[in-house]
């Protein structure tokens, strides 16, 4: 059985390592800030879930544990959040970032 875990718990961790190299590259290819922005945060999520639930299988039922539940929590609130404060500032602010092809969808 812990042969089984020990497996499992590897294949979550190397999803989460793939998810986050996507989420990398997609910061580099795609066309528009908002899209990348997107990119970045959707995946980088997701593998942070990914990465960390392999994690927790790993460490059994232990303090470490609850330590990585409660970063995960901590990813889950403050990523989210950081992402919405940095492209509405940039709509706002800073209107060079948000180009034409953002704003056509929306209309």
């Amino acid at each position: 059985m812990a042969i089984v875990l020990d497996w499992f718990s590897s294949v979550l961790v190397l999803i989460g390592s793939v998810f986050c190299l996507i989420g990398a590259l997609g910061i580099i290819k795609m066309p528009s800030f908002i899209t990348r922005v997107h990119a970045a945060s959707l995946i980088d999520s997701f593998g942070a879930i990914m990465i960390i639930s392999g994690l927790i299988i790993q460490a059994g039922f232990t303090l470490t544990t609850i330590k990585l539940i409660m970063i995960l929590l901590f990813l889950l609130i403050t990523g989210p959040t950081a992402v919405h404060a940095l492209v509405n500032t940039a709509y706002h602010e800073d209107e060079h970032y948000i180009t034409e092809e953002d704003t056509s969808s929306n209309t």
